[in-house]
């Protein structure tokens, strides 16, 4: 089998395009694809768990400390201990880190609305159909939990 001919190269493909896309983007705005995505998985009032962050994206939490310890540095987020918990940590976005998230957010619907012009709402339909039987399959196999999420 030719490797153009099997699913993992298609998304595997595609994936390296939307994120070398999102990065030329996000450049151009003092940060990274993988900063933008964490600031779109954080809870924008109240706050997210840091331990829920790294599962959300699909991330090793030792992957993402070092992450989350730079954005702070870049004045991006706020960590605060949780008060019903003094273990639990939150993260909070700063002002600076509600702008560049709204930058994420507006590139992100920016390239699914150009899309959306190129693809009939049935192929999209069955796009995702088709990546949730790859997410069941994958599950079924490892016994890992494929969470597909919406923005």
């Amino acid at each position: 089998m030719k490797p153009e001919e099997t699913v993992d190269f298609h998304i595997r493909a595609a994936w390296y395009g939307f994120f070398r896309m999102y990065n030329q983007e996000a450049a151009k705005h003092g940060f990274t694809t993988s900063i933008g995505f964490v600031l779109l998985n954080l809870h924008f009032e109240v706050g997210t768990p840091a331990t829920k962050i790294a599962p959300l994206m699909g991330m090793e939490s030792r992957s993402l400390s070092r992450m989350l310890n730079n954005m702070e540095e870049q004045g991006l987020i706020r960590k605060e201990q949780a008060e019903n918990d003094k273990r639990s940590v939150l993260i909070y976005l700063t002002e600076k880190g509600r702008e560049k998230r709204e930058i994420s957010r507006l590139t992100v619907r920016g390239f699914n609305e150009e899309l959306s012009s190129k693809i009939t709402p049935e192929e999209f339909d069955t796009f995702v159909s088709v990546m949730n039987k790859i997410n069941s399959q994958i599950e079924s196999q490892t016994g890992l939990k494929i969470k597909a999420m919406r923005n």
